[in-house]
């Protein structure tokens, strides 16, 4: 009973999802025909794939490489393939930020209930939900594809019709590439995936981590003894991230199958971002005990920005570059982060950029880089503990992923890191607007996001409780 409550929850999430990109699409191309997702991403002949059916496709199977912390070559690519993927970007990239976007919000909900800073990437969780997929059997790979809004509605209770992951991992990775192909920021996705000594991997899946990222790092690790496994991992990761990421690995133990690390960087720059007129050190309120002092820029210029009393907030819009924005959003003094949280699944991000006005204001931002290391299971457990066990955790099967039979993933992380800085990069001298100016200054907890202008996929979304941390 509990399982088909789960299911028809996430069934009903899909179709609201549908009905949302339905109206986007509808609204702002009244000439284009409506696609469902599952068909935009589906292989050639697709057909409903019975469940029970014993009969299982050979697997692709390739031999992995062992780790060695003094070779830090990442894996070999075929150059071919990673210029399609290039020019991949499509309909279909649309199609999936309408997607990862609800998902991401939820995620990031169940990411910060806690009263701290907060930062999570839905470009990155759902790329490695979208690699582990690879490698699902067809049961589990039913439940990734109803919870990434990827399912066909047409399908039987006792079979699933297949999405081509690797078309979704290529189309997301277009979204990077298209943000990255600009001087003003610099985007990468670096991929590790160690295994077990004794095992090979699915070819497809080994694909999986290279259509999704920039690196990739996949090699064979001894786990009997795990103590020693732990350090040979961390170190090579924090080689490999040059030095960004260390000891991501905890408490490993010697029946580890896959271990699996996703990390998501975002490198920008305050000057370009802000022009920042001045920079002094002023109070920011973390709670109504609490201040620290931090540096805060202040610029007079004008922005996009909403006063929102219904939802009691303000939210402002900040040109990062040609190509991305950040969503600043700062509830009313008084009001609980939290509170404005809550609302962000209710499409509110979109009412918002549909009302903003711009205007002259003087705004004063606290300068922050921030970085944040989530595991996966903890995340979808704190969504929804039977999702964990349908998708990682105990009802997970992997039979299309290694030759050992049963196929755990026994880590799964996602490591993002969002840094701005003042280097290399001249602030351009304006003429000071005329008019007199609205002060707003962001100095107590607000929520922000990094968006592509052009599908509007959200790269990034965070909360600062305290920019000192």
């Amino acid at each position: 009973m509990h399982k088909r409550r789960i299911k028809a929850k996430m069934l009903q999430s899909v179709n609201v999802l549908v009905l949302l990109l339905f109206c986007i699409f509808s609204g702002s191309q009244a000439n284009r025909v409506y696609v469902h997702p599952f068909y935009l991403f589906a292989g050639e002949n697709v057909s409903c794939e019975t469940l029970q059916n014993p009969t299982i496709k050979p697997l692709d199977l390739l031999p992995v490489t062992p780790l060695d912390g003094d070779i830090l070559t990442p894996d070999k690519r075929d150059p071919s393939h990673l210029d399609a993927q290039r020019q991949n970007v499509t309909e279909r990239t649309a199609v999936l930020a309408g997607l990862l976007n609800p998902l991401g919000l939820r995620m990031y909900q169940a990411l910060s209930r806690k009263h701290n800073n907060t930062l999570l990437s839905p470009v990155n969780t759902f790329g490695s939900l979208v690699t582990f997929y690879l490698g699902a059997s067809k049961k589990t790979a039913r439940s990734y594809q109803i919870l990434l809004g990827l399912s066909s509605d047409t399908d039987r209770e006792d079979c699933v019709s297949l999405v081509d992951g690797q078309k979704v991992l290529s189309t997301l990775r277009g979204i990077n590439f298209l943000m990255d192909n600009t001087s003003q920021h610099e985007i990468a996705t670096q991929i590790w995936a160690f295994v077990s000594k004794e095992a090979q991997l699915s070819g497809n899946f080994i694909q999986g981590t290279q259509d999704f990222s920039d690196k990739s790092f996949v090699r064979s690790v001894d786990f009997s003894k795990p103590q020693e496994a732990e350090t040979l991992v961390n170190s090579f990761v924090e080689k490999t991230s040059d030095g960004k990421m260390k000891n991501v690995i905890k408490d490993l133990n010697s029946t580890s199958n896959l271990l699996f690390i996703s990390s998501f960087s975002l490198k920008g720059n305050w000057v370009t971002a802000f022009q920042p007129d001045k920079t002094t050190m002023e109070e920011f309120h973390v709670d109504e005990s609490t201040t620290v002092m931090t540096s805060m820029m202040t610029r007079t210029g004008l922005y996009h920005h909403l006063n929102d009393k219904v939802n009691r907030c303000v939210v402002v819009k900040l040109s990062l570059s040609e190509h991305s924005y950040m969503l600043l959003v700062l509830p009313h003094e008084g009001v609980p982060i939290n509170e404005v949280e809550f609302k962000l699944l209710t499409n509110l991000m979109t009412r918002w950029h549909q009302n903003l006005q711009e205007g002259l204001l003087e705004l004063s931002l606290p300068k922050f880089s921030m970085s944040s290391v989530n595991d996966l299971r903890d995340l979808l457990t704190n969504m929804n503990p039977e999702l964990e066990a349908m998708l990682l955790g105990s009802q997970a099967e992997f039979s299309q992923l290694s030759n050992i039979k049963p196929f755990t993933i026994n880590k799964a992380i996602n490591s993002v890191l969002f840094e701005m800085s003042e280097e290399g990069a001249d602030a351009k001298d304006k003429q000071p607007e005329e008019g007199v100016p609205l002060k707003l200054s962001i100095n107590r907890p607000f929520f922000f996001s990094v968006i592509d202008r052009y599908y509007k996929s959200i790269l990034l979304m965070g909360k600062i409780i305290n920019p000192t941390l």
